[in-house]
């Protein structure tokens, strides 16, 4: 569970994330080119395919090769996982 709070803790992962939950499936190039033009993030292929790398080995993030193309996949599974350890009790915030 550590490194799904290590993944989230990054704003451009959480970016990534959000947009593998708006459109699955994308390759790096395209996860690559939404950043740049809806997020204005400036980072290289390779940061990127390291931020990918830290989501992979936090569960968040599967990945399909098909040919040459690696597809990445949104996994929202450990984030059940997190949200089943500290169960709401229904009280309502202060």
């Amino acid at each position: 569970m550590t490194d799904v709070f290590r993944a989230l803790d990054d704003e451009t992962r959480r970016l990534i994330l959000d947009e593998l939950a708006a459109r699955d499936g994308q390759t790096l190039f395209e996860i690559c080119t939404t950043l740049t033009m809806r997020h204005g993030v400036g980072s290289t292929r390779q940061a990127i395919s390291q931020h990918l790398a830290v989501l992979e080995d936090a569960g968040l993030v599967t990945t399909e090769r098909r040919g040459r193309t690696k597809l990445h996949h949104f996994d929202p599974t450990p984030l059940d996982a997190v949200a089943r350890r500290w169960p709401t009790t229904g009280k309502a915030d202060p």
